[in-house]
C-alpha cells in the first residue's frame, strides 16, 4: 500500500490491527484525552472487534492518523473533531454519524 500524505501532522493514534493489518474499513472512531505528546487522542475500530480481541493489547497499536487516513479516507472530515467526539458508521460504506451517548470505558 502506497501511503499518500492525506492527514498529516495530527500525531498517531491507536488502531486495532482489523484496520492496519486487514484494511478493514472504519466503522467506530472516537477521540479521548491524548496520553502522550504526539498522541492525537483518536482511536479507531472496525466494529468486528470482540472484548476478547480487545483485552490482547497486541491486536492494537498506535501509529500515524495518517496511514489510517490512507486506509480509509472517510474519517479525514471527523478529525478535526473535539476530544469527546464519537462516531460510528451503521452501515458498511454508509456515513458516520454522531455516536450520541457513547462513552469511554473508565479502565
Amino acid at each position: 500500500m502506497q501511503i499518500e500524505p492525506l492527514a498529516t501532522g495530527l500525531g498517531t493514534c491507536i488502531a486495532t490491527a482489523k484496520i492496519t493489518v486487514q484494511h478493514l474499513p472504519v466503522r467506530f472512531m472516537y477521540r479521548e484525552h491524548p496520553i502522550s505528546a504526539t498522541d492525537s487522542g483518536w482511536r479507531f475500530l472496525a466494529g468486528v472487534e470482540t472484548d476478547a480481541y480487545m483485552e490482547n493489547a497486541g491486536n492494537q497499536g498506535a501509529v500515524d492518523v495518517n496511514v489510517v487516513a490512507n486506509i480509509d479516507p472517510s474519517i479525514i472530515p471527523l478529525l478535526a473533531s473535539p476530544v469527546g467526539a464519537a462516531f460510528e458508521k451503521v452501515e458498511t460504506g454508509g456515513a458516520f454519524q454522531e455516536a450520541g451517548d457513547w462513552e469511554p470505558d473508565e479502565d
